[in-house]
């Protein structure tokens, strides 16, 4: 019994275990093991080297659609459309105002004549006629009223005052603006529907 547990284990035919290796390995080098040519590979997504000349300066627009370049012209379009609009109107509107300062001018210059308003500051007898929707009056003398009833007379506007003047000076008046005579009587005209006359004084 004195040979040992691993002599007695030979005897009986067991081959020793080979021993255990626990050195430990060296590290491998960096690029072992990858293959031929991926070595000295640049990982992905990093920029090589120096930027090239597709990079340099202001990299280029990108081309616009047709449909952007249509609509881009139709705003264009508009705006000079609304603008020429605009600038004809207001043409017009002064083209307007000189003429109805030149119709004053005139209609003041005939007005004016010595003897062509046959207005009485003593006339008492008050003639109705409708004007811009309302009743007007313009007071007359007794011997001017048949007159102004007959179409011999007539009324006519004047910066917003009445004048009684004879019915060429009124004629003439409508001439040169239509507005300005407000009254003309038509003795041949038919009496109105509602039987009330036009020389009613009231």
């Amino acid at each position: 019994m004195s040979d040992s547990l691993r002599d007695q284990l030979l005897k009986a035919g067991f081959a020793p275990l080979p021993k255990a290796d626990n050195r430990p390995k060296p590290q491998q080098r960096s690029g072992q093991g990858r293959p031929q040519g991926q070595a000295n590979a640049r990982p992905q997504g990093k920029p090589s080297g120096k930027p090239g000349r597709a990079h340099a300066g202001r990299p280029p627009s990108p081309p616009r659609e047709k449909g952007e370049i249509d609509l881009a012209k139709a705003y264009a379009l508009r705006d000079r459309t609304e603008r020429e609009q605009r600038e004809r109107e207001q043409r017009e509107a002064e083209q307007r105002a000189r003429e109805k300062r030149e119709r004053k001018q005139k209609l003041t210059a005939l007005l004016q004549v010595q003897g062509a308003a046959l207005n009485d500051g003593g006339a008492d007898i008050p003639r109705h006629f409708p004007h811009t929707n309302k009743i007007r009056r313009i007071y007359v003398t007794a011997e001017q009223l048949p007159r102004l009833n007959g179409g011999e007379l007539a009324v006519v506007q004047l910066a917003g005052r009445y004048l009684l003047v004879t019915r060429e000076t009124g004629l003439a008046a409508q001439a040169i603006d239509p507005d300005a005579l407000v009254l003309l009587c038509d003795p041949q005209a038919p009496a109105p529907e509602d039987d009330i006359p036009a020389d009613l004084v009231w």
